[in-house]
């Protein structure tokens, strides 16, 4: 690699010049631009879960005594204040993450208390930041408490005028409290918000049983807890792997309930929409959703919102299940988001890397530790500098009479008392800054109260010092005083998004319920054009049909109906009963309406029943039994069903099937002997030298096997058991009297 070579410029350019390649020199600075947004803009430390510009607005309000019992003060003066002296950006980026951190809907457990309008959440902006106040909430006490203890490490400043916090204490796990969201150069994260008691009672399995797993953590976290609450439909296994390896997704769905209007009418009135959603643009967007028809469930919505969530949602008719009209609402709205989870934090080495739930707590516990040795290393430091000093003044009120000589009569008293009484610079002056009122039998009971309190405590700190159980153990005392103050009992801390399985419903079902059932006759020409008659067509000649054309074939169904037709090439096509053309006219080719090429014919056409099954069967022999269910797609390209050139669709309404090939030879065999599939091949029904398969039929043992001649007369046959073979033979000839055309029924 070539280095950077210095060379002497002209007096404009500063007199130094890198001589060195772009591409190089391009490289090492977009690094550092990436090292910098990674570790000091985008990413949340795992310990106290905060971004630099959040940590530097709630250290700030901190200095500025912005206490939760205090008053409030301008949001610019705090900007300012934050801008000037810890974080050298925009003053619109550091209002914008304070607004956040007070927005009750944007953060579960908000850390500024705002007075002023702060958005809501509709996407509405705040206020400008010269109108709006502030000040710090309850949590974000817990998160500084510490701060003057020596709890964390101070890092200068960008100017290195002063000092700033490099983390927090953390009095709660706030990273998954609150959850997290930024976009870094080539990562990213996203983590949702949670319960801050459950994550707490989660830290506490952990501290009873270190070896705990995921799952005996779910016992206490569940899932994710939105501010904007919803119901998580997120399966309980999905759920386990996202928190087992840091990455996933959550699915979230607004609230809802049936408001019952009478006489049959009915209303859903959503409470809670999913998180980071803003309810204006929800509203526009089923709005829009009734405007291109493509809801077809929907009628109206509209939103009655005051302080809380009310969108009414208003069904086309009456007719319609709400779970039903809800469900395709999900599917097409954002009344259903997938939150993405990404779980990439920085950690105490500020090194990025995406951390399941337990390596997410396990960091956060083991930096509350290292908080409660801190500050029992800071209180024992006080402790021993305040017992040196009563020393000193036991000492003189032991000799009280000769300080008090020393004092009045030496020249230099403070040197004379540490060269009497051996005693230290700061015990000397500890006695000299004693006042006489002081000097009282009293006080000294109370110095000597004090110095046996103190002693006391500070064996207790040394103790604490030396053991590791100890410290753990008052890292729980410390996580469960702060449940009782983030509890589910209280206010801020009560559960608010719930858990459901999503269930499964056929919306079919409910766009049925607009459509009118009536009876209809399907019309499907042998030319390929296809209408529907109102009510049943009694006498099929007297159809009318375009010249040189005539019936192919004939449909009882309803409107509220699916008509599936077969093709040659083994595609099954599906039209809805209700959109079909009327029968005043010659009605319109059904080639038009799907993609069916000429080449193609039509193999059969029925009305689809659901849980039936069809036997389908290929001209090479083979076939096999669908369930009817598979059949439907209403995709204009059909659905590719049977491989090989269909022959046969029939419904698998009996235990026997009868094939009979080109050749004339017959075979029975039972049904069950054809696999149940829902595409494919199929096996081999028929053996044939030459030739193929030439018609097929299902029947009922007890019933018989019967045929049907071109007069339309059913001919019963009683001997059909003399052709039950096993499947894949040749089978005998047919029987006498079996119609020449070698087919079960005319075709």
């Amino acid at each position: 690699m070539n280095k950077p070579v210095a060379t002497a410029g002209g007096p404009g350019d500063g007199g130094r010049i890198l001589d060195e390649p772009l591409t190089e020199a391009l490289s090492r600075r977009y690094l550092a631009y990436a090292l910098s947004t990674i570790t000091d803009r985008a990413l949340p430390d795992v310990r106290d879960g905060l971004k630099p510009v959040q940590r530097r607005l709630l250290y700030a309000m901190y200095r500025m005594r912005l206490n939760p019992e205090g008053g409030t003060k301008k949001c610019a003066k705090v900007v300012g204040d934050v801008m000037g002296q810890f974080h050298p950006h925009g003053d619109q980026s550091i209002y914008d993450a304070l607004v956040r951190l007070a927005q009750d809907f944007a953060q579960r457990y908000p850390l500024i208390d705002g007075q002023g309008n702060f958005g809501n959440i509709d996407g509405d902006n705040a206020a400008a930041m010269r109108y709006t106040e502030c000040r710090l909430t309850e949590a974000a006490a817990l998160l500084l408490d510490g701060l003057d203890e020596d709890a964390v490490d101070f890092r200068s400043t960008y100017d290195e005028e002063d000092e700033e916090p490099v983390v927090l204490p953390a009095g709660f796990p706030n990273l998954l409290a609150n959850g997290s969201a930024g976009i870094a150069v080539g990562m990213a994260t996203s983590i949702p918000p949670h319960n801050a008691a459950e994550l707490i009672d989660a830290c506490l399995i952990m501290l009873d049983k270190p070896s705990a797993t995921t799952a005996d953590l779910m016992v206490a976290v569940r899932g994710p807890d939105f501010p904007t609450g919803g119901v998580i439909v997120e399966p309980a296994v999905s759920l386990h792997e996202t928190y087992e390896t840091g990455r996933g997704g959550v699915r979230l769905r607004a609230r809802w309930e049936n408001e019952d209007q009478g006489r049959g009418v009915y209303r859903i009135i959503v409470t809670e929409i999913p998180y980071q959603v803003k309810k204006a643009e929800l509203i526009e967007q089923l709005a829009d959703l009734i405007e291109t028809k493509r809801a077809p469930l929907l009628g109206d919505v509209r939103d009655e919102s005051a302080e809380d969530v009310r969108v009414v949602i208003e069904p086309k008719s009456r007719n319609i299940p709400p779970e039903a009209l809800m469900d395709s609402l999900f599917r097409l709205s954002d009344l259903e988001v997938r939150f993405p989870v990404n779980m990439n934090v920085l950690d105490a080495s500020a090194t990025p890397g995406v951390m399941g739930l337990k390596r997410l707590l396990r960091a956060f516990l083991d930096h509350r530790r290292d908080v409660v040795v801190r500050r029992a290393r800071f209180r024992l430091g006080k402790i021993e500098a305040r017992l040196h000093i009563l020393d000193g003044l036991l000492i003189a009120y032991l000799n009280l009479d000769e300080v008090i000589r020393i004092v009045r009569y030496e020249e230099d008293p403070k040197a004379r008392l540490i060269e009497a009484f051996a005693l230290s610079e700061i015990q000397a002056d500890a006695i000299l800054n004693t006042r006489l009122r002081q000097l009282a039998r009293l006080e000294e009971m109370e110095i000597r109260r004090e110095h046996a309190d103190l002693a006391e405590e500070r064996d207790g700190l040394t103790k604490l010092l030396e053991s590791e159980k100890q410290q753990w153990r008052l890292v729980g005392i410390g996580l469960r005083d702060v449940r009782k103050i983030l509890g589910p009992d209280t206010v801020v801390g009560k559960r608010r998004s719930q858990f459901a399985d999503a269930p499964v419903i056929d919306a079919s079902v409910a766009i049925e319920a607009l459509v009118a059932r009536e009876p209809i006759t399907v019309i499907l020409s042998e030319r390929g054009w296809i209408r529907a008659a109102k009510g049943r067509v009694e006498d099929p000649s007297e159809l009318k049909f375009k010249e040189g054309d005539k019936l192919g074939f004939l449909v009882t169904a309803e409107t509220t109906d699916k008509l599936l037709i077969f093709a040659s090439d083994g595609r099954f096509f599906t039209l809805a009963c209700d959109k079909l053309p009327s029968a005043r006219g010659a009605g319109e080719p059904v080639r038009l309406m799907l993609d069916l090429e000429d080449r193609v014919d039509i193999v059969d056409v029925f009305a689809h029943k659901p849980g039936r099954k069809r036997v389908l069967a290929s001209k090479a022999g083979y076939g096999f039994v669908m369930p009817e269910d598979e059949a439907v797609s209403f995709r204009r390209a059909g659905k590719q069903v049977l491989n090989g050139e269909a022959l046969v669709s029939l419904e698998a309404a009996g235990d026997h099937l009868a094939v009979i090939g080109d050749n004339g030879k017959l075979l029975i065999f039972p049904l069950d002997e054809l696999p149940e599939m829902p595409r494919g091949k199929g096996v081999k029904l028929q053996s044939y030298r030459e030739g193929g398969l030439r018609d097929a039929t299902v029947f009922k043992a007890e019933d018989g096997a019967s045929w049907t001649d071109t007069a339309g007369r059913t001919r019963v046959w009683t001997e059909w058991r003399e052709w039950l073979g096993k499947r894949a033979s040749a089978g005998r000839l047919a029987p006498k009297g079996f119609p020449a055309s070698k087919r079960f029924r005319p075709k």
